[in-house]
């Protein structure tokens, strides 16, 4: 690891985190073609997420105080998002702490993130084709997103554990199916990474300290301030995209990366 390196994976990290293309795939890709191997590289790929947690931070802001505010006067749509968001945190917690040294060891390699991109990809693209057919556009507003709904995104949000899944994907096509918007069901799943993905940085960081340690503090901090930099542009416009447009060409672009990785693999 040196500066150079964890600049461009904050860049990757930063990209990728919030659109439906996993950014876990495209660390552990790009820190295998960099020649980064063991614990201290898998824990940077997750400690830097804080960068892009910082960016939605920000990025809502304005809707955060309110909503914390909200709270304190008990005001009805600020109660619903705090238990939607307790309620899609939950399931992903319970799995990750059973299944977190299982799934590192298993499904942490290039095969499993190609296998997960591309059956993700296929998924977006049915939804999409099928919901266009419909003409189901989906409901708007956070306040849509009820306790039932939140659960059910989080129970989604469950599957993005395998690298390559991506959260967002999971997140996004959990709230269509439950009947959101793209675009709300998008929201939703930035403001439910906050929580997630909190979690997994502090847990990580904390159970791969020494590892981490051994990556260095100032490319730590390169990661997270350009993964932070990156993500807050990115969150911007794939909302405003999103409101335009669907999922389809992500969907295509998951399914080439896969096919490509396999083909290396193959190859050798």
């Amino acid at each position: 690891m040196n500066p150079l390196i964890a600049a461009l994976l904050g860049i990757v990290e930063g990209i990728t985190e919030y659109l439906p293309i996993s950014s876990t795939g495209h660390l552990i890709l790009a820190s295998r073609v960099l020649g980064l191997h063991g614990e201290g590289a898998d824990a940077f790929d997750v400690v830097i997420q804080l960068g892009a947690i910082l960016a939605v931070v920000v990025h809502y802001r304005k809707l955060l105080w309110e909503r914390t505010t909200g709270l304190v006067q008990k005001k009805p749509e600020s109660v619903q998002l705090l238990v939607g968001l307790v309620l899609g945190f939950v399931p992903t917690a319970v799995t990750g702490f059973l299944l977190r040294k299982k799934i590192k060891a298993l499904l942490f390699g290039p095969g499993p993130v190609a296998l997960a991109l591309v059956v993700g990809g296929i998924v977006m693209i049915v939804v999409e084709v099928v919901r266009a057919r419909r003409g189901d556009k989906g409901e708007d507003g956070l306040d849509k997103v009820t306790p039932m709904r939140a659960f059910l995104i989080g129970v989604g949000q469950t599957l993005s554990m395998w690298p390559g899944s991506s959260r967002s994907m999971c997140t996004i096509v959990a709230g269509q199916l439950t009947g959101l918007s793209t675009a709300t069901s998008a929201e939703f799943s930035f403001l439910l990474g906050l929580p997630t993905l909190g979690a997994a940085t502090i847990y990580e960081a904390y159970k791969s300290r020494e590892a981490l340690a051994g990556v260095g503090a100032l490319n730590v901090v390169i990661g997270l301030v350009v993964s932070f930099l990156v993500a807050w542009a990115v969150v911007a416009g794939f909302l405003a995209y999103l409101k335009r447009r669907g999922l389809l060409p992500f969907g295509v672009y998951r399914i080439v990366l896969g096919a490509v990785v396999f083909l290396v693999l193959v190859r050798g």
